[in-house]
């Protein structure tokens, strides 16, 4: 009979057994079992070594009721917070090595070269700035459709930050270079939430998500890329119906490149968690968080809420190019990661935003360019390959946001280390609340 030998623990396991076996290793993080595992190491070491044995591998001998022989009970603590950290440190060095790349339809020529393409051979009454390099990764019916959108937008993220910077390559997935599958991108968010980032949002899931069909949002977003030492940021983007704002009131302005100028909202940096963020649970926190109010008008004119939104996005995406925004181009690349783009239901991914140059009111000024999982890849290309008929797929106007609320995700330049690192592991918003006067 032919055997397989396990990774973790070196016993010879039948092949079809292997998988389930090996996965159970990661579900053995109880107390219990890390003293079982510590009193083993300890007896499989030679004398000589255990003298230099670090203090975790130490098992208490007297109990804790004190004494000058006896371990205290802080200390015992500590040990064995140091020993489930270095189980948590094999179970990720395990995950590299066992992580699946994620399977996707490859668009021959990049799919976004192919919507640079379309959108310089439409009319120059338009300018459009849109992300660099991303794949699309659509929902697959027997995989993950009807629940898979926020895995996907992670994947295309992930996509984008491992094509078009190194410092994220590195250290993204334990360095493997590819965009894992959902399964694997599951077990790293489980060990995110093990390392203490979003312990709300970890609650709330009962810190368990793999294997399952649960929805996921931006902060579950947000978490897995903060892991990294990545600066994912999360920013709210709440609706509210005419309101007298409270008393104190500053002028907001947006980047020099917008016209509208200035807005009334309210902005907070409170926290937020999942599942699919506050848009399935309300946390009465939110009710009570202190608020800051910002006021100031659009040159005479109302402004809907969801031009907010879009003023907010043509700046993001317009915030690193600076005066090379002119007429003599149509087209520009934004050095800015994609939007993790999610409302009430289901999300997507914005990789860019279209101005119309010449319009006299707001409403129309702006298209979102929109990648969502629930499209077929082959047909996105297929359009833009022919350029017809790929607006309807990935231009998405005003007149589309209907929603309440919308949340979004992006993730900052550079690598978060020590100090940083351990302030990410609380994720707050930027809170933007809006009124239709």
């Amino acid at each position: 009979m032919v055997f397989s030998v396990c990774p973790f623990c070196q016993c010879n396991i039948l092949p079809a057994e292997l998988e389930w076996h090996a996965n159970n290793h990661f579900l053995e993080d109880d107390f219990e079992k890390d003293m079982q595992l510590a009193r083993q190491i300890s007896l499989e070491l030679p004398t000589s070594r255990l003298k230099d044995a670090p203090a975790y591998l130490e098992e208490p001998s007297g109990g804790f009721s004190g004494g000058s022989s006896e371990i205290s009970k802080s200390t015992f603590n500590e040990n064995h917070l140091g020993l489930r950290e270095v189980l948590l440190q094999e179970r990720i060095s395990c995950l590299v090595g066992l992580q699946i790349k994620s399977t996707f339809y490859k668009v021959e020529g990049g799919i976004m070269n192919l919507l640079r393409r379309c959108l310089q051979l439409e009319n120059r009454k338009c300018i459009s700035i849109i992300s660099g390099y991303i794949d699309h990764y659509q929902s697959v019916e027997s995989e993950d459709y009807g629940w898979g959108c926020g895995w996907r937008n992670i994947q295309m993220l992930s996509s984008h930050l491992l094509m078009q910077r190194k410092e994220a390559r590195d250290v993204l997935f334990g360095g493997s270079e590819f965009v894992p599958d959902i399964p694997s991108l599951q077990r790293w968010l489980e060990i995110a939430w093990e390392r203490g980032f979003d312990v709300p949002g970890s609650n709330s899931f009962n810190k368990e998500v793999y294997g399952s069909k649960k929805w996921i949002g931006t902060t579950e977003c947000a978490a897995l890329f903060r892991s990294f030492g990545l600066r994912a940021r999360v920013v709210d983007f709440d609706r509210l119906p005419s309101s007298s704002p409270s008393t104190s009131y500053t002028s907001w302005k947006h980047g020099k490149h917008s016209n509208l100028g200035y807005f009334r909202c309210k902005m907070i940096e409170k926290q937020v968690y999942g599942p699919m963020d506050k848009f399935l649970q309300r946390s009465q926190s939110e009710k009570n968080s202190s608020v800051q109010d910002h006021d100031s008008s659009y040159k005479g004119e109302n402004i809907s809420g969801d031009q907010v939104l879009m003023e907010w996005i043509w700046n993001y995406f317009t915030d690193d190019a600076g005066c090379r925004l002119d007429d003599l181009q149509d087209v520009f690349i934004s050095q800015k990661t994609p939007l993790y783009f999610q409302h009430d239901g289901h999300s997507r991914t914005v990789v860019g935003i279209q101005m119309q140059k010449s319009v006299k009111g707001p409403e129309e000024r702006y298209s979102l360019l929109i990648l969502d999982p629930g499209q077929r890849t082959r047909d996105l290309e297929k359009t833009l390959k022919d350029n017809n008929g790929w607006q309807k797929l990935i231009k998405r106007g005003i007149h589309t946001l209907k929603k309440p609320q919308y949340q979004l995700c992006y993730v900052d330049p550079g690598v978060s280390y020590k100090e940083e690192w351990e302030d990410l592991k609380t994720i707050h918003s930027e809170y933007i609340r809006f009124y239709k006067r």
